[in-house]
């Protein structure tokens, strides 16, 4: 099997996450806490939940699938180790909270891939995915 590198995949979750980013950002700009006018307090509401629609959207849902917007853009898929088949909604949700392991040792398990054989984070390893070409 041809698994995705590490350099691949970080371009793929820098374009995954960089839209939730814009938007969380936008409306911490527009209505964060620092305004002093109470009226936009519920649009600081509407972007932080923008960007959690989106990201269920596109890590979970598509994620799930097999292809994010990042792994389509960078050519790469998620899918389970066992069958090659696409993870689904709740394997890449289970993935994501999973990668909790990955940032608690120092950040260390998203560097897996690096040396691992299949170059998989903890997550990875713990969720039984691949990511693959």
């Amino acid at each position: 099997m041809n698994y995705a590198t590490w350099p691949i995949r970080v371009g793929a979750y820098i374009v995954d996450v960089l839209p939730a980013l814009v938007l969380s950002g936008i409306g911490y700009a527009v209505a964060g806490p620092s305004s002093d006018d109470p009226s936009v307090g519920p649009l600081y509401y509407v972007f932080a939940l923008l960007s959690l629609a989106y990201t269920i959207y596109n890590r979970w849902y598509l994620g799930g699938q097999g292809q994010s917007l990042g792994k389509k853009a960078l050519g790469i898929r998620l899918v389970k180790e066992q069958t090659g088949q696409p993870l689904g909604f709740g394997g890449a949700f289970v993935r994501d909270l999973a990668h909790i392991v990955d940032a608690i040792i120092c950040y260390i398990g998203f560097l897996f891939p690096l040396w691992d054989a299949k170059r998989q984070t903890l997550a990875d390893k713990i969720t039984g995915s691949l990511v693959v070409k």
